[in-house]
């Protein structure tokens, strides 16, 4: 049973640094891109980062570029996403996604997800 496992969210003050790390299950971590996403209530999830299975190029959003940093442990299988300089707008719920080809910005395009982990950065 694939499960993509999210950990390390919580509440911190704009500016400050945050890391939410996924941990995908079996052969996906290997085998699948990796996406992040992001969705606050009433929106539609928004693309936050993705990943090649091989851990490179890496893609981000307008709205997250050189501030988040998408990145593979390859000795602790897990995917992390180290954000700084956390803004107010990056509050949200924060998933994980797997997909069987390249990274994709459509949440549609995506095989698998996880539970979510909130975010929430206050002024």
């Amino acid at each position: 049973q694939v499960q993509l496992v999210e950990s390390g969210g919580g509440s911190v003050q704009a500016g400050d640094s945050l890391n939410v790390t996924c941990a995908p299950s079996g052969y996906i971590f290997n085998s699948y891109s990796m996406g992040w996403f992001r969705q606050v209530p009433g929106k539609e999830r928004q693309f936050v980062a993705g990943i090649s299975r091989s851990g490179s190029p890496t893609y981000y959003a307008d709205s997250v570029k050189g501030r988040f940093t998408f990145s593979k442990d390859n000795a602790k299988n897990s995917i992390n996403l180290q954000m700084n300089t956390l803004k107010p707008e990056d509050t949200a719920v924060y998933y994980c996604a797997a997909r069987l080809g390249v990274i994709a910005y459509d949440e549609d395009a995506y095989d698998y997800w996880g539970q979510g982990t909130q975010v929430t950065v206050s002024s």
